[in-house]
């Protein structure tokens, strides 16, 4: 809907085009993706409950990975549920106050795991090069301070990106041609000068990719050297095994992300974008918790042990 305010018009809401293009692929799109939504609750939820019932899994590595499953929750569920509304519905509409909110959660919650994965890739670089120190180098304040300063760095640069995007005007058209509030979808439908929202964007998007990469190839560096100063077979066994599961995140996290910053800016590749998007908001979340828990022998014995017991208690 747009407003007419003396000479200058308002939007008021917005009109996702969603997958609208592809009507046959509707229905097979709607039940993919609502499985896909299904396994990713079930997945991170029941990391989350593992962790909280196993005592072994009370150390460092494991309230990281907590909290991973807690922003994958949130991001997925900020996204999904609109995803999977405007493949049944017709009225794919979206207030312009749910647009910005939608945006502004995606966002905190993509800056918080992107840096949470970097803390992460330090304390796997703590528990390789120093084991006997680390728990007390990971100490429980610090383990902490880590995540409560990703959540708050998460939080003021989506704070930042959504009010330049805020300030700008929109008065049509009002159809973003997403499935969701993107930012380039959002900016691609203002009518006054972006350029202060673009300066933000890049430069929080530059400097967050370069710091958070930065510590996670620093910290791996030196995870590869110690490694190869071990005299041992089983140790280096050992410590690659600590290290595969975080470096599959990452790196399937950062490459759709560093595809979403090559995508050039036009009609031509909305499609790559919104599947690049699909890939990163519904799909990254089922996949974590399978990353971790299928390499974990310790995830996997607490699991089975659960199972087991719910076996017994209903033979």
């Amino acid at each position: 809907m747009i407003l007419d305010e003396g000479n200058q018009s308002s939007v008021t809401t917005f009109i996702l085009l969603s997958f609208s293009e592809y009507p046959h692929l509707q229905a097979p799109l709607f039940l993919l993706f609502l499985a896909i939504y299904t396994v990713t609750l079930v997945g991170n939820v029941g990391i989350i409950v593992v962790i909280r019932i196993n005592p072994k899994l009370h150390t460092p590595m494991y309230f990281f990975l907590g909290h991973l499953s807690i922003l994958d929750i949130c991001y997925s569920s900020v996204f999904t549920p609109k995803l999977l509304e405007t493949l049944v519905v017709e009225d794919r509409t979206i207030s312009f106050r749910g647009c910005m909110a939608q945006f502004f959660f995606v966002c905190a919650f993509v800056i918080t795991e992107m840096f949470m994965l970097a803390v992460m890739a330090y304390d796997r670089f703590v528990a390789v090069c120093n084991p006997l120190l680390y728990t007390v180098a990971m100490s429980r304040k610090l383990c902490a301070l880590l995540v409560a300063g990703t959540y708050l760095w998460g939080g003021l640069c989506s704070l930042t990106l959504t009010y330049s995007l805020l300030e700008l005007s929109y008065c049509g058209p009002n159809i973003i041609n997403h499935f969701g509030c993107e930012y380039s979808a959002i900016l691609s439908l203002a009518c006054s000068d972006p350029t202060f929202s673009q300066m933000a964007c890049l430069v929080i998007s530059t400097f967050n990719e370069a710091c958070s990469l930065l510590v996670i190839l620093a910290s791996y560096v030196l995870i590869v050297v110690t490694i190869i100063q071990m005299p041992s077979t089983g140790g280096l066994r050992k410590a690659f095994s600590t290290c595969a599961s975080h470096l599959t995140a990452i790196t399937i996290f950062h490459g759709i992300i560093l595809l979403l910053y090559c995508v050039p800016n036009s009609n031509s590749s909305w499609l790559l974008v919104k599947v690049a998007t699909v890939c990163f908001t519904v799909v990254i979340p089922m996949l974590n918790p399978l990353i971790y828990s299928l390499r974990n022998k310790d995830v996997k014995e607490t699991v089975r042990t659960v199972i087991n017991a719910r076996l017994y208690s209903h033979s």
